[in-house]
C-alpha cells in the first residue's frame, strides 16, 4: 500500500492507496510544535482504526508547504514505517513544465494539483484550491503550468474579520438565501460567500481573455470548494481527492 501525505498550512491530509483505490484518508492539524512521535502515534492509530497495519505500507510520498516540518515528517516515516519518503521537489519527475521566472518558488501543492488535474481532466484547465490561500493554477493543453493567481483564503478572511473586529463573530460558512443581510451572521455569510464567488468569476473571466479562450475547464478542490462551486457556474467539477491522486500519480512516475 502507498501512503501519500499532503502537508498544508492548516491541515495534513493522509491517503492510503491499495493499487489505484483510495482505501482510507485522514486529516489532522499541522503544528510545527508537534514531534515526529506525536504525528506517528496519531497516524498509526488512524490506520489501525481502518484495519491497516504499519507493515502494509510499502511506499510513502509527501508534498509540503511548511519546510520547517519536513524533517519531522521524514523522521516519522522512517521511524514508524522504516521507509524514506519521496519528497516533492527539484529532481522529482512530474511531467509538468513550469513556466515561471523561478520554478523553485512554485509550491509543491501547486505542482501536485496541476499534474493531477491535467492527467485526470486534460488541458487547458484551471485548478482552484480553496485552502488557507485561494490559488488558481493555469495549465495548458501541453501540460505546462502557465502561471498562478494567489488570493486570500476564505477561512483566512473570515478569521481576520472575527479577530480584528470587536463585534464580529466566527460564523459557519453557508450561503444565505439573500444577499442583503438582516443580522450579523447573515451579513458576514453574504459578504464572504458571495464576495468570494465574485472574485472567482472575475479572475476566471480575465484568465479566459488572456488565453483567448471562450471555454475553459475548471476544477475546484480544497475543503470549501463545494460551497463556492454552487455559486459559480464556471466550475466544472469539485474534486476533493485531487491532491492525493496527484501524489499517487507522481509516485508512479518515479517508482
Amino acid at each position: 500500500m502507498l501512503l501519500v501525505i499532503d502537508l498544508g498550512n492548516t491541515n495534513i491530509k493522509y491517503g492510503v492507496y491499495d493499487g489505484d483505490n483510495l482505501v482510507a484518508s485522514f486529516r489532522v492539524s499541522s503544528r510545527i510544535s508537534r514531534t515526529a512521535d506525536e504525528y506517528g502515534s496519531v497516524l498509526v492509530g488512524l490506520l489501525s482504526d481502518r484495519n491497516i497495519k504499519k507493515s502494509d505500507i510499502d511506499g510513502i510520498i509527501f508534498s509540503s508547504v511548511i519546510p520547517a516540518l519536513n524533517y519531522t515528517i521524514c523522521h516519522m516515516c522512517e521511524y514508524f514505517f522504516g521507509i524514506t519518503p519521496l519528497v516533492i521537489g527539484p529532481g522529482v519527475k512530474t511531467g509538468l513544465n513550469v513556466r515561471a521566472e523561478n520554478p523553485r518558488e512554485v509550491g509543491s501543492d501547486i505542482i501536485v494539483n496541476s499534474v493531477s488535474a491535467f492527467n485526470k481532466y486534460g488541458g487547458p484547465i484551471v485548478v482552484i484550491d480553496f485552502g488557507t490561500a485561494t490559488t488558481f493554477d493555469v495549465i495548458s493543453e501541453k501540460c505546462e503550468l502557465i502561471g498562478v493567481v494567489i488570493a486570500p483564503g476564505i477561512k483566512t478572511s473570515l478569521e481576520g474579520l472575527a479577530t480584528k473586529t470587536a463585534q464580529l463573530p466566527m460564523v459557519e460558512l453557508d450561503a444565505p438565501k439573500t444577499v442583503i443581510g438582516k443580522n450579523t451572521k447573515h451579513c458576514m455569510q453574504s459578504g464572504i460567500i458571495f464576495g468570494f464567488s465574485g472574485l472567482v468569476e472575475n479572475i476566471l473571466k480575465k484568465i479566459r481573455l488572456e488565453l483567448g479562450l471562450k471555454e475553459l475547464k475548471v476544477v475546484a478542490t480544497g475543503g470549501l470548494g463545494e460551497i463556492i462551486a454552487k455559486e459559480v457556474k464556471d466550475i466544472s467539477v469539485v474534486d476533493r481527492t485531487l491532491t492525493l491522486d496527484g501524489l499517487k500519480y507522481i509516485y508512479g512516475l518515479n517508482k
